[in-house]
């Protein structure tokens, strides 16, 4: 099927969110039908995501935490599609991380990408698993928890490429994704994406105290302002600090050309130290291409579960009684 109609690049200007254009401007350029897409999320802001990209797409918006389980069924009963996966950090770190250590595990064919901002967008600002210690909250709270890299956790329980961008840098998390898509088996992705709503407070005419005073509210209200997007462009082996706009500041750094991400050590090691430093490390982490995935780890029928006839997934009394005879 021909893809120049079934797909169209990015509107020139469209105010969308950074990552969904990467994930557009990736498919289109790879020339891939967006009907032999299945997009999946679970519940979050980070969730609402796949709502704005590849529109003529197959969506579901699973339950909280629950992404990968629909996404393992869904790939398992047809192996011929791309599945592509939004969730957030709270999504998958908190009630969804069992079901994210299972996916990991099982490298199922599919691209799991993580909006990571550090907070509960959706529920006013609290700290997720992947906050940094010692961070703060507008409130002043400060995290006294140590964080859950996820990036590590991937690598350490077997998904076959892991990467981290920031959503600030087009041009690297375009690549990244690019390589993801052409990978196959678990490519899990997290994306540094900060949180830019922290205007309900005083002063603000958009905040619900300010609206309750000059009007007669029917629910809570808040105002979400529009930005600058913050982006960067760096070369690989060095590290930039980041201004965000709430005034706080997060070091990124960018693999050497020559780091060779096939090495799981090393890539713990990386990730361990870029950490202590207080930094980010950007790029493609690890990778293991050979690497079984699951479906021929089943042994998954190359003709899709979902399409075979009733006389193939029922098969007649002789069928049963052949096999019933192996167990004698």
């Amino acid at each position: 099927m021909s893809t120049e109609t079934t797909v169209q690049p990015p509107a020139p200007g469209r105010k969308i969110n950074r990552i969904t254009e990467r994930i557009i401007e990736s498919f289109f350029e790879l020339g891939i039908d967006p009907t032999q897409v299945i997009k999946l999320s679970g519940i979050g802001c980070s969730s609402k995501a796949p709502a704005y990209f590849l529109s003529s797409a197959h969506g579901f918006n699973s339950v909280h935490g629950r992404m990968p389980s629909v996404a393992t069924g869904a790939v398992v009963g047809n192996r011929k599609m791309i599945a592509i996966g939004v969730s957030g950090d709270g999504d998958t770190g908190a009630i969804g991380i069992g079901q994210f250590v299972h996916l990991m595990r099982r490298n199922l064919p599919m691209i799991y990408i993580i909006e990571d901002n550090g907070c509960y967008g959706l529920t006013k600002g609290q700290f997720s698993p992947t906050a940094d210690l010692g961070s703060t909250l507008k409130t002043g709270v400060v995290n006294d928890l140590p964080p859950i890299d996820t990036c590590a956790l991937a690598i350490e329980l077997g998904a076959s490429f892991v990467a981290r961008s920031f959503s600030g840098d087009p041009k690297q998390l375009k690549a990244i994704l690019k390589a993801a898509i052409s990978h196959r088996g678990t490519a899990m992705i997290d994306v540094i994406s900060p949180c830019v709503t922290f205007n309900d407070h005083e002063g603000s005419t958009k905040s619900y105290s300010y609206v309750k005073d000059h009007d007669e509210p029917l629910a809570d209200v808040s105002f979400i302002p529009y930005f600058e997007e913050v982006t960067v462009e760096y070369d690989p082996g060095s590290t930039t600090e980041v201004t965000l706009h709430t005034g706080s500041r997060i070091m990124l750094r960018k693999m050497a050309e020559d780091y060779q991400p096939t090495d799981k050590m090393s890539a713990l090691r990386l990730l361990h130290e870029t950490m202590t430093r207080g930094e980010y490390a950007t790029g493609i982490l690890y990778i293991e291409p050979d690497k079984q995935d699951f479906l021929d780890l089943l042994g998954i029928t190359d003709e899709p579960l979902a399409a075979l006839p009733e006389a193939k997934t029922r098969p007649g009394k002789a069928v049963l009684d052949e096999i019933m005879e192996t167990f004698r």
